[in-house]
């Protein structure tokens, strides 16, 4: 069934580009899951009459199906979110670096910092992603916040108190990468097994059902993605996620030291993409006023671009709170040592 599904979306995908009457198109694998997002693909077609033809689906699953096309693949972009799944994609050789291309180039590594950006610009972030603390109001005190960082999460006046996904999360692979980037893998490992020894019950659910588990009293502070909170507020996700949401806080760690934990959706240029000249203008669009007001109206994620807001739903929590510079692109150089101390960690 799987290599069933699999040949059915090669073949898709050639199916979609060869009928494309478009002389001048650009070719997206895209494994970002906002519906949203096809009406800003239409904008930027209207904008500069180039088609975008789209191809959905998980990460990994759009990676190896560049790989399995190999020269031969339409594709020109690959975008996805989190680092550690772009390092990935550069690890196998699929992106060409934008640098030295034209003006468009420049003006792209102008916006988004270094630290957000691939070795020799190989894949830039389009937008931010924090992954934050929630806790309940009524259980944890001032006192035990002040200056909270994820580390402290790991002391014993936490037992049975914590919730987060599990160890095979992404999310959760690189936010501990970041730890063995700052304090290597013995030093993260004796935090992990901490981690894994204050948690008020075995991990399961996604990041929401962290948040949800917060709210209904099970655990007193959860880890999860920041634009979650706002997912939740909006009533998008029913009322009795809505009603949760109004029962926590957000918590954002480690001011007093390296900052709260980034990460990213991100996009890079495919080395075997027919049409390049294409897809940086894509990718400059992406990063535009238009582009990234729209991106976080409809995601609730940061922008890169100076001078843009966040939706008010998440804006409301403060903007200006302290970053953490560990480059992203380490999110994936940590990967394997992050996997296996979480695993010997029991977590």
């Amino acid at each position: 069934m799987i290599l069933i599904t699999r040949i059915l979306q090669v073949s898709m995908a050639v199916l979609i580009f060869s009928a494309s009457s478009f002389a001048n198109e650009v070719n997206l694998y895209s494994g970002r899951h906002y519906d949203s997002d096809e009406k800003l693909y239409s904008k930027f077609t209207a904008e500069t009459g180039i088609k975008v033809n789209v191809v959905s689906g998980k990460g990994k699953a759009l990676m190896q199906q560049i790989i399995t096309e190999g020269g031969s693949s339409p594709a020109d972009l690959f975008v996805t979110v989190d680092a550690g799944n772009l390092w990935k994609a550069e690890k196998e050789g699929l992106f060409e670096p934008i640098d030295g291309f034209d003006a468009i180039s420049s003006k792209i590594r102008s916006i988004v910092p270094a630290n957000l950006q691939g070795p020799n610009t190989t894949w830039v972030a389009l937008a931010k992603r924090a992954r934050i603390m929630y806790y309940n109001p009524r259980t944890v005190s001032e006192s035990e916040l002040d200056g909270l960082s994820y580390e402290d999460l790991a002391n014993p006046e936490w037992k049975g108190r914590v919730v987060i996904r599990k160890s095979s999360n992404m999310y959760n692979q690189s936010l501990v990468s970041s730890l063995v980037a700052n304090h290597g893998v013995e030093a993260t490992e004796a935090w992990a097994k901490g981690l894994v020894s204050n948690m008020a019950r075995k991990p399961e659910g996604n990041d929401r059902a962290q948040i949800m588990a917060v709210a209904n009293g099970e655990a007193d502070i959860a880890v999860a993605n920041s634009y979650y909170i706002a997912l939740m507020l909006s009533g998008k996700k029913g009322a009795e996620q809505q009603a949760a949401a109004n029962k926590v806080m957000p918590y954002f760690p480690s001011q007093n030291g390296r900052g709260t934990h980034i990460n990213v959706s991100g996009i890079g240029m495919l080395k075997n993409g027919p049409n390049k000249g294409n897809a940086l203008k894509f990718i400059e669009f992406l990063l535009s006023e238009t582009a990234q007001n729209h991106i976080v109206n409809n995601s609730f994620e940061y922008p890169l671009l100076e001078g843009v807001n966040p939706h008010p739903l998440i804006a409301q929590f403060g903007t200006d709170f302290k970053q953490d510079q560990t480059p992203v692109s380490s999110y994936g150089e940590f990967n394997p040592d992050a996997v296996k101390l979480m695993e010997r960690a029991g977590w």
